[in-house]
């Protein structure tokens, strides 16, 4: 299995210098639970995407702290080929911004959380079970950081799983898509770091939440399962059609 990461961080700052980037942590997720698949990352920030999506086993959309809702042109190109991939059932995986880019770019709405900041680990509770989820699915702790959330979902789509003041967690439309709002590339270490970051810019007891949050383990290798089978369930459904 070939699968293409597109890399949405625009985060450039000291801070991003001194920790493996997107493209190395989401590589890690995946060859940590499937070894021998090829991953090629590519920088969308910098115009960088795959010339046809339908040339890899599928995509997988990470994080940033961009918002979908900026003019820029790569996000621009990002829904263009976010629609591509779909037309074409190429499956997508979202995490975070990508979770929320292919909710707006497929018909959805993306908007300021309801509530403060989110950071640090957030367990989400699922309502729903998809058929690459193992039957003891019923809720996974991640790492979280966002301002921004799904507000409404693109038609199809069903929600998956809900957490505290995110009542769109994770989602998927069929087959094709499946997507959480948190972070299952992100390390115990950088998650901690990251809390340290920005906590001294956010209200004090956003920060002492996500301090807190802190001594529940994080799952992302486990939700890297899910991901795997989410890939080899559409590509055995693509081999039964031909």
């Amino acid at each position: 299995m070939h699968i293409a990461v597109l890399v949405t961080n625009t985060d450039n700052s000291d801070f991003a210098a001194r920790h493996p980037r997107d493209a190395e942590k989401f590589a890690a997720l995946i060859r940590g639970v499937r070894p021998g698949w090829d991953v090629t990352a590519f920088d969308t920030t910098a115009g960088e995407f795959p010339a046809d999506p339908a040339a890899f086993g599928g995509l997988l959309i990470g994080g940033s702290p961009a918002s979908v809702n900026d003019e820029a042109h790569w996000i621009g190109k990002l829904f263009d080929v976010i629609r591509e991939a779909y037309d074409k059932a190429v499956p997508m995986v979202g995490a975070c911004f990508g979770h929320q880019a292919i909710a707006q770019a497929l018909g959805g709405r993306v908007g300021h959380n309801p509530g403060p900041f989110i950071l640090g680990t957030s367990v989400t509770s699922f309502t729903s079970r998809a058929p690459w989820m193992p039957e003891d699915a019923e809720r996974i702790t991640l790492a979280a950081a966002h301002g921004e959330q799904v507000a409404a979902l693109p038609p199809g789509a069903e929600v998956l799983g809900w957490s505290d003041a995110c009542p769109v967690a994770a989602y998927r439309i069929g087959d094709r898509v499946f997507a959480t709002q948190h972070h299952p590339e992100m390390t115990p270490e950088f998650i901690a770091a990251l809390v340290e970051e920005f906590a001294p810019d956010l209200p004090p007891e956003v920060g002492q939440k996500a301090r807190a949050s802190l001594a529940r383990p994080i799952e992302g290798p486990r939700f890297g399962e899910w991901i795997a089978r989410f890939y080899e369930s559409a590509a055995s459904k693509s081999i039964a059609v031909t």
